[in-house]
């Protein structure tokens, strides 16, 4: 989603939003990305969809809340200046401070970084829900507010099999985006989010799956997604919501992205620009080739943009009547 065609797509999609006010209307395109099963592509699902939308034109913004800092491998940041390694967000929580993200990661991309510092995380929410209950999981949402006006979209990398932490984001998103694989851990995975997602909704009413992507899929195994496909609506209760567009598996892209700390996109730009490979071995070059594969799975996540920005846009539309009948007459 880089270019001028892709830039004017994504315009017509989705509107650019005036800087909002309170709490709930802040955070109204906060995208939480969600499953309690490790690898099956929500880091790389926030990091790429996050890049292509900053590349058309879109301020975005990315809340890393693994311990394990994914997002700072996927777009070359680990170790850098701007990596604090989550401190900055456990500052936020604790005095209740707005986030301060750091600065054009990519340009019109920004980044909370996550990290070892969040380990200290937990039992601080521990002791707050000891004294407040489950409405102190609201603390992310408060912090994020102040800032979210911002941008226009904002993804958060949940963690795996991190209820506390994946809580936060639930009590603080207005959508939950779900990457899943075909394998029963990742399915399991996401039956497991459904359960806490209800949960959720109790001091986040307005919580809603956005959809489900399967990540990581051959192209040809259709018999296998359909069968993933019936157990997510079961999960769900026959409701979910589903993005036609999947991920492809290409482990050799994916081993480039976190090898140089490149976007999907950005690697198909490289790829296209490396001489051919019988040029290289007549000039006795030894570089490491991108593996060409990586402009497919741009084109996939390309596809899911345009998806994604499309039910947003859809969801936004759908509830403007209902704001309005909400909305307080005014005396003459």
């Amino acid at each position: 989603m880089s270019g001028p065609a892709h830039r004017r797509g994504a315009e017509v999609i989705v509107a650019k939003r005036a800087k909002p006010g309170a709490r709930e209307t802040a955070l109204d395109r906060v995208v939480a990305v969600v499953n309690d099963k490790g690898g099956v592509g929500k880091t790389s699902l926030a990091a790429n969809l996050g890049g292509q939308f900053a590349g058309a034109g879109y301020r975005c913004l990315l809340i890393d809340l693994n311990r394990q800092a994914n997002l700072a491998d996927d777009l070359g940041y680990r170790g850098q200046d701007i990596d604090d390694e989550g401190a900055g967000l456990l500052a936020s929580i604790l005095t209740g401070a707005p986030l301060r993200p750091a600065q054009d990661v990519r340009p019109q991309l920004d980044v909370v970084c996550g990290g070892s510092r969040l380990e200290d995380l937990t039992p601080v929410m521990v002791s707050r829900l000891q004294h407040h209950g489950r409405g102190a999981f609201r603390a992310l949402g408060d912090v994020l507010a102040p800032v979210a006006g911002d941008y226009e979209v904002i993804f958060i990398d949940c963690p795996p099999e991190s209820t506390i932490l994946t809580d936060l984001a639930l009590a603080s998103a207005r959508w939950v985006l779900m990457p899943t694989k075909s394998d029963l851990g990742g399915l399991l995975g996401m039956t497991l989010v459904a359960e806490r997602f209800a949960l959720a909704r109790e001091i986040n009413p307005g919580l809603r799956l956005l959809g489900v992507v399967l990540f990581a899929t051959g192209t040809g195994a259709r018999a296998i997604q359909g069968e993933a496909l019936a157990a997510i609506d079961d999960a769900f209760g026959g409701t979910s919501p589903r993005f036609e567009t999947t991920i492809r598996h290409a482990e050799r892209t994916a081993q480039d992205a976190r090898r140089l700390g490149k976007l999907a996109h950005e690697l198909e730009v490289e790829a296209a620009a490396q001489p051919a490979w019988w040029e290289e071995l007549r000039s006795g070059s030894r570089t490491k080739r991108i593996s060409a594969t990586a402009a497919s799975v741009a084109g996939d996540y390309r596809a899911l943009g345009v998806e994604v920005l499309s039910a947003l846009q859809a969801a936004e539309n759908a509830e403007k009547p209902r704001r309005r009948a909400r909305r307080p007459r005014t005396t003459p």
